[in-house]
C-alpha cells in the first residue's frame, strides 16, 4: 500500500478568506516503510504574508517572490500523489487548502476519503490526552528539536515517525540525504537511506517488573531456563 505522509503551510486559516498555500511537503511510504522519495515545494501565494504567518513559518515574502504559482506545479503535485493514501495531521485543514488551490488551478479535487487523519487516530487511541504533533513526539520519544519553525517537509518527516508509532509500524530515522533530484522546483529524493537512531530508546520495563522477574526465576531454582542463557551467571 502506497501512502504519502503530508503537511502544508499557509498564509492563514481559510482559503476562502483569501489565504493561500506557501509550502507542501510529503514523505512516501510503501507498506509502512519509507521508500526514500519525498516531495517538497515552496509556492508564491500572490499575497502579503501576515506577520503571524511569518512568525510561525519563518518564510518571508521576499523568499517566496520567485517561487512558482500553485497552478504551475499542480499537475506535478497530482502526479506525485496519485491514488496514495494521504496521511495528514488534522486532515480537514490541509485538504481544504489543497482542494481550493486545485479548483482554482482547474484541476480535479482530491476526495476526502483519500485522506487519513492522524489527529483522529491519536485522539481515539489516547482519549483526553494532548494530540498535537509536539505532544505525540514527547509521548513516543521522537526528536523534534529541529522544529523551531513550522516547515512542511520537516513536519511531514516527523509525522511519518509519529504515524508509524501510532500504527505499530517500524520507525526509521527520516533525516534527508543531502542529494536529490529537483523537478520544476520540487525536490524528489531517491537515494535516501535510514540511519541508526543516535540515542537508544529508554527501556520500557520498570524496576518493579525487573524485581518481579528476578523473584520468579529464583523461585524456579537452578534449572530455570533463564539462568542457562544468562551470560552474567556463567563462570
Amino acid at each position: 500500500m502506497r501512502e504519502i505522509v503530508m503537511d502544508t503551510e499557509t498564509t492563514g486559516l481559510d482559503p476562502y478568506e483569501g489565504h493561500r498555500l506557501v509550502e507542501i511537503g510529503g514523505v512516501e511510504l510503501w507498506n509502512h516503510v519509507p521508500t526514500g522519495r519525498v516531495y517538497h515545494q515552496y509556492i508564491n501565494p500572490q499575497r502579503d504574508m501576515p506577520k503571524e504567518a511569518f512568525d510561525v513559518h519563518g518564510i518571508s515574502e521576499e523568499f517566496l517572490a520567485d517561487k512558482p504559482l500553485f497552478k504551475a506545479i499542480a499537475q506535478e503535485f497530482l502526479d506525485f500523489v496519485g491514488d496514495a493514501v494521504l496521511v495528514i495531521h488534522n486532515a480537514s485543514f490541509d485538504m481544504k487548502f489543497l482542494n481550493a488551490e486545485l479548483e482554482w488551478a482547474g484541476k480535479p479535487r482530491l476526495p476526502m476519503k483519500q485522506a487519513l487523519d492522524t489527529l483522529a487516530i491519536a485522539r481515539k487511541r489516547f482519549p483526553g490526552s494532548p494530540a498535537s504533533l509536539d505532544a505525540l513526539c514527547r509521548r513516543f520519544n521522537i526528536d523534534n528539536s529541529a522544529r523551531e519553525k513550522h516547515g512542511a517537509l520537516l513536519d511531514s518527516e516527523i509525522l511519518a515517525e509519529v504515524y508509524l508509532e501510532l500504527t505499530g509500524g517500524r520507525q526509521p530515522d527520516f533525516a534527508l540525504a543531502s542529494g536529490g533530484n529537483r523537478r520544476g522546483g520540487a525536490e524528489i529524493v531517491e537515494d535516501w537511506r535510514p540511519k541508526p537512531r543516535p540515542t537508544p530508546l529508554p527501556p520500557r520495563i520498570t524496576d518493579a517488573e525487573k524485581l518481579a522477574h528476578a523473584a520468579f526465576v529464583e523461585a524456579m531454582g537452578e534449572s530455570a531456563l533463564w539462568l542457562k542463557f544468562d551470560v552474567t551467571k556463567r563462570d
